[in-house]
């Protein structure tokens, strides 16, 4: 069975009035539930997890200022959000919920969270809206318990998963993979294990064609015995926050080859959503079901 991560807490308005597209987190298992993709027994509800398997990603004193809100001015700014308790702990059952979605994958394959992805927080701060590293977390909780050794993220947000790759920036055992738009932020990038920049107006004919180049490649170079997969949809072109051309078709193709290839070669894979900024939710919702529809028709 397809198990999701969700919590009513990823839908939570942020304070002041700050605008960022939460609604997807509400709209997208609506969707999926209205149109018979899944069911109400594929969603399972994430908690708070042991404050041991964050620390062993980020730095303790990061984390409990964070917690605390404590965190000084500056570093609070650069996250982006109005810092909250609520918003922490937003954050933390998104952890949370990527950990127990690595342990469903372990068992039926593939699972997901509706949120995640969040790429951009680094071992000993946040930015650009990511206040915890959710599949680091996840890959790291995966390898103390014995569960993964070798893992392989596989990052296709438009953006480069820069914090996830200063986190394993020295660790062999988490090969860190990002393709993303050359202009796009972070536009002081960090160095992945392999990066791969696009130019801008990217189209599906070019995007997929190095897809499948490279993947089949590293993985069989990797040997990874687990993949976290990030599929961001802010790769189509109507995209706010994107510079590539990708259509909603093309975008699925890109999941489907990912998830196809997983489940061809036995390898279980972990699923966060990742961006998508288009001005028409609609688009949104569509693009990020595709994933969701795929991982039902390829794994179920």
């Amino acid at each position: 069975m397809l198990k999701i991560a969700y919590h009513p807490i990823y839908k939570h308005p942020l304070p002041d009035g700050h605008r960022f597209p939460m609604e997807k987190y509400e709209l997208l298992p609506q969707q999926l539930i209205h149109e018979g993709t899944c069911s109400k027994n594929n969603f399972f509800e994430p908690e708070k997890p042991n404050d041991k398997y964050v620390v062993a990603v980020h730095e303790p004193n990061y984390y409990y200022n964070l917690v605390n809100l404590t965190l000084e001015q500056r570093a609070a700014r650069k996250i982006g959000f109005p810092l909250s308790r609520t918003l922490v702990e937003r954050e933390v059952i998104i952890a949370d919920g990527t950990i127990k979605a690595s342990e469903f994958a372990l068992k039926y394959g593939i699972a997901m969270n509706i949120a995640g992805g969040t790429h951009h927080a680094y071992t000993n701060r946040g930015e650009a809206f990511c206040l915890l590293n959710d599949q680091a977390i996840g890959a790291r909780y995966l390898q103390q318990n014995n569960l993964a050794k070798k893992i392989l993220i596989v990052d296709l947000d438009v953006h480069q998963g820069n914090g996830t790759a200063e986190i394993f920036q020295n660790d062999k055992s988490v090969f860190t993979f990002s393709m993303h738009g050359k202009s796009n932020y972070p536009f002081k990038k960090e160095q992945s294990d392999l990066d791969i920049a696009l130019e801008n107006d990217t189209s599906d004919d070019i995007y997929l064609n190095i897809l499948k180049a490279t993947l089949p490649r590293l993985i069989d170079e990797q040997q990874p015995d687990f993949i976290y997969y990030l599929s961001g949809v802010d790769v189509i072109a109507s995209d706010k926050l994107g510079k590539l051309a990708m259509s909603i078709g093309g975008c699925k193709e890109r999941d489907r080859y990912v998830l196809q290839t997983c489940k061809n070669l036995n390898i279980p894979v972990m699923c966060s959503m990742g961006g998508g900024y288009s001005p028409n939710i609609k688009t949104i919702v569509e693009a990020h079901s595709n994933t969701y529809r795929l991982a039902q028709d390829i794994f179920f």
